[in-house]
């Protein structure tokens, strides 16, 4: 799909010193009628604000009582080759804060796509979960396994392995690798820590929560230990073209599930599952693919809405699948 330019309808929030959130509106809010609940979309490597095309067509169908904002972090842009998830998750809780300050009585509700799925899982499961605002719910879309992508994707990636644990064995973890080492990998500067991280080489990277050939125990410790006032939905892309032709998409996206299940979390398993045909982002994707996303995400805000998605809920115990 090739870019057009075009303007789109908001409020800018001033979240934090350096930081901002655009909130997309339909109409023109008053006090008594401006929606209360948020739908905070984290996007994913590169990505800035207005970046993921199905997010302002999304923003249109929510439910009346949401507005989508998109929160732009400090790893926005090119930002994310010296980042890390807990820099990331900070200033996601800082904005999280402003909004249920902004908005009393107003929802949260996390959807990353891409590698705002890492934020959205460390957000619920990674180190001072427990002290950061609480959220009502997350969404996963295009939630793929770096390392799986730069093993197929990458020729360099043997060799930037190692020029990165060099350096983190010679105490410069902070020091940007040459792009003749990474490939130009997404035409950004990237340091030897964040590297190995999506890299993970080992298999415990802190960006390594998606990765299909994860031991039980590392699932158990993410998707098995996510909070039961947080419901997840899992969109997974059919056609994303970063997973390789290995993975067996619908079979890792049950395994999750029933780590949630095996936990105290609760996963909406009617709204879940693979995106018939989408990739990565869907950008170019014919209207029924995006629909079918639209869809979904509006499914699950309604379950949450009516309280379908509460632990030991008739309607959770009975999820037939869409």
């Amino acid at each position: 799909m090739a870019f057009a330019p075009t303007s789109q309808q908001g409020i800018l929030h001033h979240y934090s010193a350096r930081l901002v959130a655009f909130e997309h509106t339909r109409t023109t809010p008053t006090a008594a009628s401006a929606p209360k609940d948020t739908l905070l979309f984290i996007a994913g490597l590169t990505d800035g604000l207005l970046t993921v095309p199905y997010s302002t067509l999304l923003a249109q169908a929510l439910p009346p009582s949401y507005t989508l904002t998109q929160v732009l972090l400090s790893s926005s842009y090119l930002g994310w080759g010296t980042s890390s998830l807990g820099k990331d998750c900070a200033e996601i809780a800082q904005c999280v804060a402003y909004l249920k300050e902004k908005k009393p009585g107003g929802k949260v509700v996390l959807m990353g796509h891409s590698t705002g799925c890492q934020d959205a899982m460390h957000y619920l499961v990674g180190p001072d979960a427990k002290a950061r605002p609480p959220i009502e719910g997350a969404i996963i879309q295009a939630s793929v396994s770096d390392r799986e992508a730069m093993v197929e994707l990458l020729p360099v990636y043997e060799e930037s392995v190692k020029a990165a644990k060099d350096l983190v064995r010679a105490g410069q973890a902070e020091e940007l690798l040459p792009f003749s080492v990474t490939g130009g990998f997404l035409g950004t500067p990237i340091c030897a820590r964040r590297w190995l991280s999506l890299a993970s080489p080992e298999k415990d990277g802190e960006d390594d929560y998606f990765s299909s050939d994860l031991e039980d125990e590392q699932l158990q410790n993410t998707f098995g230990r996510l909070p039961a006032r947080s419901p997840l939905c899992i969109l997974y892309s059919e056609s994303d073209e970063y997973v390789p032709e290995f993975v067996d998409r619908e079979a890792v996206v049950n395994r999750w599930m029933e780590f949630v299940r095996l936990g105290v979390g609760v996963v909406d398993e009617k709204h879940s599952g693979l995106l018939k045909d989408a990739t990565h982002s869907l950008n170019g994707n014919p209207a029924e693919v995006v629909q079918d996303l639209i869809k979904r995400v509006v499914g699950f805000l309604q379950r949450l809405e009516n309280g379908e998605l509460e632990r030991g809920s008739k309607a959770l115990n009975n999820q037939p699948s869409l």
